[in-house]
């Protein structure tokens, strides 16, 4: 029984599972916040694109062939 107890408080493996864990939080927490700094800008600049296509895409009428 003593030998198991022993060997329980020396397993470090739960430990390392833990701070990847703990990394893999941080990791998130700091692309969540990256995200939403650049989430103004990005959807800015796909909108000024999707505007720009728009403006330049052929309609319906434009593409019919003519006769």
């Amino acid at each position: 029984m003593f030998k198991f107890i022993s060997k329980f408080r020396t397993n470090e493996e739960g430990a390392t599972a833990i701070e990847y864990g703990l990394i893999a939080a941080l990791v998130a927490i700091a692309l969540i916040a990256a995200l939403q700094t650049l989430g103004g800008s990005l959807s800015g600049m796909f909108g000024g694109v999707s505007d720009t296509l728009d403006a330049n895409a052929p309609t319906v009428e434009e593409e019919a062939p003519a006769g």
